[in-house]
């Protein structure tokens, strides 16, 4: 089945992620409509893929040639171009960024549930080769999971993407970060973590940086895991070469048998009693591809799964009692 779909926003990986796995995938997707706020960015896409550019994202859900949207950015429209999306009763695909707030966002959820319609949400982390081949080597050399330390050092952007007043929305960025990263150890670990606690250093607008320790409990699968998730902004934009300098590993991971070191999207190193072993992946299928191939058996399966929506809740939930922890100086139950 070809499905015909919408792109509402081109994001930033739309050049390297979701333009290529559309190309390569074109027996599956038909591109009919294309909806941006960057006009050539829009119509240099609309004439790649022969489809119509739109004026707004309302006209596009309202065509019958349409069987699901992708909405690859988070704009200043917020959530609203996927609620309406599933008001349409189209499929929704969401790129954009997972920053969901447990409290204010629960009609998100419960919109999409009642809808009926098919819904996933993208973790690039979850799909990415090396990844893939980490659950692999869990499961055959290195044995389960017992410590990760999993960080992401960002760089204030001069132009940081604004909320719905029109400010910056810093504090909303730094939620996305951690929950793509609790999700990405949620991934790995395979099972559900039970108490998290966290502490961070602030400067006047923002954590500059933030740490969590995740605990994950000990069953049939393995002995008890600690995440230690940190991001931070504490590099100077002006401190050109500290900012190239050796950034850490996005991942490591200890494990019984061994120690493995993850960087997105293909590179893995691995260590136990035998020495050390570096793995190519660079002929793995793409990310992007992967990702897209999902979707699609998404949309098209008889059983509707709505796994991607609870995990992001989930992630969120987590991140949300991690700042409680912040604020009464304790560990709390998840």
């Amino acid at each position: 089945m070809k499905l015909r779909i919408g792109l509402i926003g081109l994001g930033d990986a739309w050049q390297t992620r979701h333009r290529p796995a559309l190309q390569i995938l074109h027996e599956r997707f038909d591109v009919r409509a294309v909806y941006t706020s960057v006009s050539k960015l829009g119509e240099t896409c609309a004439r790649e893929f022969q489809a119509d550019l739109m004026d707004g994202y309302r006209a596009m859900l309202s065509r019958h040639d349409i069987d699901a949207v992708m909405v690859l950015e988070r704009s200043w429209h917020g959530w609203l171009p996927m609620l309406a999306a599933a008001e349409a009763g189209k499929a929704i695909y969401w790129a954009g960024e997972i920053n969901l707030d447990p409290h204010t966002d629960h009609e998100v959820r419960e919109t999409i549930e009642k809808s009926g319609v098919a819904f996933m949400a993208e973790f690039p982390k979850r799909l990415a080769p090396a990844t893939l081949r980490l659950r692999e080597l869990i499961a055959t050399h290195l044995g389960p999971p017992e410590l990760i330390f999993c960080h992401r050092r960002t760089q204030r952007e001069t132009s940081s993407k604004s909320d719905m007043t029109g400010q910056p929305d810093l504090r909303s960025k730094d939620r996305g970060h951690f929950i793509d990263l609790i999700d990405w150890c949620r991934y790995v670990v395979n099972r559900e973590p039970t108490s998290v606690i966290s502490t961070s250093q602030h400067s006047d607008e923002s954590p500059k940086y933030r740490s969590l320790s995740v605990e994950f409990p000990a069953n049939s699968k393995g002995p008890r895991v600690t995440a230690q998730i940190s991001c931070g902004d504490y590099i100077r934009p002006t401190w050109h070469e500290a900012i190239a300098f050796q950034p850490p590993s996005a991942m490591q991971i200890c494990c019984e048998k061994g120690i493995a070191f993850v960087d997105l999207p293909s590179s893995l190193v691995w260590f136990d009693d035998a020495g050390r072993h570096l793995e190519s992946l660079e002929t793995e299928v793409p990310v992007g591809e992967q990702l897209l191939r999902q979707f699609h058996r998404t949309v098209t399966s008889l059983v509707r799964n709505m796994s991607d929506l609870n995990d992001a809740f989930r992630a969120a939930r987590i991140y949300h009692a991690a700042i409680e922890s912040e604020q009464t100086g304790r560990r709390i139950n998840v």
